[in-house]
């Protein structure tokens, strides 16, 4: 029987990263990309949020401090 050759393996290699390459290419033009508008709008909702987190986090972390002291306070 004949004996059958392997490609090496950078042609092999090669040929998988062409190949991922082209569904890449061939899969972002069917993505549906936002306008700025719609980039700024998010943006904007986004740090909203983060803002409004942060400030839940700091006024309960400022509470359960006056209250840790209260009770060490207590307890002393």
């Amino acid at each position: 029987m004949a004996e059958v050759k392997k490609e090496n393996w950078f042609a092999r290699t090669w040929g998988k990263v062409c190949k991922y390459l082209r569904e890449l290419r061939s899969e972002l033009k069917k993505v549906v990309w936002p306008t700025p508008q719609q980039v700024v709008k998010n943006t904007l909702i986004v740090v909203a949020c983060c803002l409004v987190v942060g400030v839940f986090i700091w006024l309960f972390d400022f509470v359960a401090g006056i209250g840790i002291n209260a009770l060490l306070d207590l307890f002393n």
